[in-house]
């Protein structure tokens, strides 16, 4: 995989006016490099929900972006308090996020069922009071 081109993004914990940059900057390479639109909507969408969850719950973390002719792979690790209930946290319109970041309109619960269903695969590894690495692959 040496024609593998590798983004790394670091995410700032609680802070709304920057999230959804690592996730812009990843479209618009992208673009550049003429992957296709559904794709990088895809990538675009599944990226903007983990960085927003990472904001919201996890004091921030790490992204790295991995593009290949493929795939993009999408790995969010975190060092936030974990996901206790991942099946729970997968249903749509649960939320954990605290009532001032939803009057900021962020946190309705969307974020894992979405990234789930503009992904071709997504694991999540999570540990109590440890963290949480995301793992989002989209076909190209």
């Amino acid at each position: 995989m040496d024609d593998a081109i590798v983004l790394n993004y670091e995410i700032s914990g609680e802070d709304f006016t920057r999230a959804g940059e690592a996730s812009s900057d990843v479209k618009k390479k992208l673009k550049q490099m003429g992957v296709g639109p559904e794709a990088i909507r895809k990538v675009a969408i599944a990226m903007y929900e983990g960085e927003i969850n990472m904001v919201i719950h996890a004091n921030g973390g790490k992204i790295t972006v991995e593009i290949t002719p493929d795939q993009i792979i999408m790995i969010l690790d975190d060092v936030g308090p974990g996901i206790p209930d991942v099946e729970l946290a997968m249903q749509a319109g649960y939320s954990t996020a605290p009532d001032e970041v939803r009057s900021l309109g962020f946190g309705a619960g969307m974020g894992l069922p979405n990234m789930k269903k503009y992904t071709d695969t997504m694991e999540i590894d999570t540990r109590i009071g440890v963290g949480t690495k995301i793992t989002m692959v989209v076909m190209i």
